[in-house]
């Protein structure tokens, strides 16, 4: 086989996928890259969170928004969907981990990650644009202040890194990131809907950097067509079905052919695809090891709301998130904002329970509380204003803990699901974070002088966490006994297919993962050669 339609596909156009399309344009390839979700200018996104058809992604009944939500059962995951993937939806903040991340057993003794990841990690902030400490203090970010130092942790009080172009409020000026070669932004007004989509302009979207530059030497975004397999050639290279995104009828099915594909899909899509191809022998050699080693950053979302605060305690203003602290050394608490009208998500809120609790018992507490005080519980729960009223607290954690994903049979079909895995058990609750959101809560009430109170999630009730950042299972290793990729990120087995996205992360940062699944990616593509030059990466050893 000599004859391909493209030197490389690249399926999705979140934070890996969009640095192998650019870097991969400026190395020489032809490259295309598809995605299952839709393309967004500015203002095309919702207004807020409840115009769903624009918010929510269910293709499936006519949603094509931004906000992905997949359920397991051990956890309920919050993703992206669009041309810049989780780049669209995400809270746009970008802390690089700590040394703890870097010495996780998983990968340690591959290399000394933390020196070389290092000049990648910088590319990666100039690329994002990234503001080391957000530049503004309102309330939000005294009430976080006040809340560590009530904790014992003031001193690990900072600003969150934010990618964000701030300048003149409202203002449109000329590309400030790349000489004029990227496009035009607009300052930042602070409407708090990062995470719906900024129509604004100010943020910096993987629309505004990577993917605008490789557009522009080359690359060929497709938008809503959804990968259904890869499979190996005979003659070497790969075949690429697609088919268009959420149809019921009238697929259109498409396959090119690929020297070399990258599978950058996040880590819910690139999985669903290994165990798949791996299950229908499209791609035999994959790792045994696929779906081990998937993290949930040890997360949790609980929060504080007060049924109502003073016009002059704007908790909404701001971008996603600014600040954080640290409860102990190994689990980080940020604040995190909707705008505005954007309350839909306030629908996955209701009392915090004891997560020590049996279901019986987590169920018993949240009858409790609501029949001892209806009346207070309603106008928590109550989602008008919803989002001007209260902060969430995303708590994160290094801890070492993961889940194992395999398929099973459901209605005929092959489906993901989940079982504890190595280390210590996936946490259903994160008893730091009841402590962080009480403090908040406290906060809240002192800065607005009405009642208010930590609350937790819905899943949480049924011991079901949520996360943000659902990572890894099919992480970088010496080995395939290991893992699924090996430290130049091609999968062992296959070297032509190669992993660039959350799901090659080998630990829970502990930290939002972004820029970490830049640095990785960034690092990933400066080792491959130049479009018909030698490849000086080690020749995969068959039989590890």
């Amino acid at each position: 086989m000599t004859e391909f339609d493209e030197d490389v596909v690249i399926v999705g156009s979140g934070f890996g996928g969009s640095v192998a399309a650019l870097r991969l344009a400026e190395k020489g390839y032809r490259v295309r890259v598809y995605e299952a979700g839709r393309r967004f200018e500015d203002e095309d996104f919702a207004k807020t969170s409840w115009n769903v058809r624009r918010y929510l992604w269910a293709p499936a009944v006519g949603c094509y928004g931004v906000q992905r939500i997949h359920r397991l059962p051990h956890v309920m995951i919050l993703a992206g969907a669009g041309v810049g993937g989780g780049s669209l939806n995400y809270a746009n903040t970008l802390y690089q981990p700590g040394s703890a991340f870097f010495q996780d057993s998983q990968w340690q003794r591959i290399a000394d990650w933390e020196a070389e990841l290092a000049p990648h990690y910088s590319t990666a902030k100039r690329m994002l644009g990234v503001v080391e400490h957000y530049p503004h203090t309102g309330p939000v970010e005294r009430i976080m202040k006040g809340a560590a130092e009530d904790l014992g942790v003031g001193s690990t009080f900072r600003h969150a890194p934010v990618g964000v172009w701030f300048g003149k409020p409202g203002e449109r000026t000329p590309d400030p990131f790349f000489g004029g070669e990227g496009p035009e932004r607009t300052g930042c007004t602070l409407c708090g809907n990062c995470m719906v989509g900024c129509r604004i302009g100010a943020k910096n979207t993987l629309m505004k950097n990577y993917l605008a530059l490789a557009e522009r030497r080359g690359v060929v975004i497709e938008p809503l067509r959804s990968v259904t397999e890869v499979r190996e050639l005979p003659g070497g290279g790969f075949a690429v079905t697609t088919q268009r995104s959420g149809a019921w009828i009238r697929r259109s099915s498409r396959t090119v052919r690929a020297r070399q594909v990258v599978l950058a899909a996040g880590t819910w899509g690139t999985q669903q695809l290994l165990h798949r191809m791996k299950a229908t022998g499209a791609l035999p050699r994959i790792s045994d090891a696929v779906g081990r080693l998937t993290r949930t950053n040890s997360e949790a979302l609980d929060g504080a709301i007060a049924a109502k605060v003073p016009e002059s305690l704007q908790l909404a203003r701001g971008v996603a998130i600014t600040t954080s602290f640290h409860v102990d050394e190994r689990t980080h608490v940020e604040n995190v904002r909707y705008g505005p009208g954007s309350n839909l998500m306030g629908a996955l809120a209701t009392a915090l329970v004891p997560g020590d609790r049996g279901l019986a018992g987590r169920l018993g507490s949240l009858v409790t509380q609501v029949f001892t005080a209806p009346v207070r519980q309603f106008r928590l729960g109550n989602l008008r204003r919803w989002s001007e009223r209260g902060i969430i607290a995303l708590v994160m954690q290094t801890a070492d803990n993961s889940l194992t994903l395999s398929l099973r049979r459901k209605f005929g079909r092959l489906v993901m699901t989940s079982a504890q895995g190595h280390g210590e058990p996936n946490p259903s609750h994160l008893p730091q974070a009841h402590v962080a959101a009480a403090a908040i809560a406290a906060r809240v009430q002192q800065d607005g002088g009405e009642p208010a109170e930590a609350r937790g999630s819905w899943p949480e009730v049924f011991g079901i966490p949520l996360t943000a950042h659902f990572l890894g299972g099919a992480v970088i290793s010496a080995g395939p006994d290991a893992g699924v990729i090996d430290p130049y990120h091609r999968v062992w087995g296959h070297p032509g297919l190669h992993i660039v996205d959350g799901s090659a992360v080998p630990a829970n940062p502990g930290v939002n993962p972004s820029l970490t699944i830049t640095a990785l990616a960034e690092r990933a593509l400066s080792h491959w050669p130049r479009a018909g030059e030698p490849d000086l990466r080690p020749v995969q050893d068959p039989g590890r």
